[in-house]
C-alpha cells in the first residue's frame, strides 16, 4: 500500500491549480485500486458561479476527481510519472449518478478500481464518497497516448 502526498500526485498528473483535483492519496495497490482526498474549499473558482447563493461541486468534476484519482492508480501501475510526451486521455463515462451534493468545506473520498485493462483501454469503477455517504459513482475509461514531437507544443524560449 502507498500513500502519496501532494508533491507525488504533482509527479503524477499533468493537471495544475485550479483543474488538481486530488489532494492526496491515502492508499494504493498496484493494478487494483486507489482511495484519495480531496478537500472542497469555497475558494475553488467554479463555486463563484455554481451556484453564488448555494455553492454545490459541479458532478463533472466529482467525476474528472475520479478519472485524476484513476490516472494516477494507472501511472503507478505502469511503473510511469506524467510527462510531456504523453496525455492520459478520458475515453469514456458510463452509469454516472449523483447521490448527494458536494458543498465547501467536505472531503470526498475517491474510490477507484480497475475493472480490466485490454489493449490500451484501462476502464475503472468509481465512487466519491462524504462523510461515508455516496456522492457520486460511474464507470470510467481511459487510455494513454504517446503525443508525437511535432504534435506536442513547441518550447518558450526568451528572447
Amino acid at each position: 500500500m502507498s500513500i502519496l502526498d501532494i508533491h507525488e500526485v504533482l509527479e503524477h498528473l499533468p493537471h495544475r491549480y485550479p483543474f488538481l483535483l486530488v489532494d492526496r492519496v491515502l492508499e494504493l495497490e498496484k493494478g487494483k485500486r486507489i482511495v484519495a482526498l480531496k478537500n472542497v474549499t469555497i475558494n475553488e473558482p467554479f463555486f463563484q458561479g455554481h451556484f453564488p447563493h448555494h455553492p454545490v461541486m459541479p458532478g463533472v468534476l466529482q467525476i474528472e476527481a475520479l478519472a485524476q484519482a484513476a490516472g494516477i492508480l494507472s501511472f503507478q501501475t505502469m511503473g510511469r510519472r506524467s510527462d510531456d510526451r504523453s496525455v492520459y486521455y478520458f475515453v469514456g463515462i458510463d452509469h454516472a449518478r449523483f447521490k448527494r451534493p458536494v458543498m465547501p468545506g467536505d472531503q470526498l473520498r475517491l474510490e477507484v478500481e480497475i475493472v480490466r485493462m485490454s489493449r490500451s483501454i484501462w476502464k475503472y469503477a468509481g465512487r466519491a464518497l462524504v462523510d461515508g455517504a455516496l456522492a457520486a459513482e460511474a464507470e470510467l475509461m481511459c487510455t494513454l497516448r504517446e503525443i508525437s514531437p511535432e504534435a506536442a507544443p513547441a518550447s518558450q524560449s526568451p528572447e
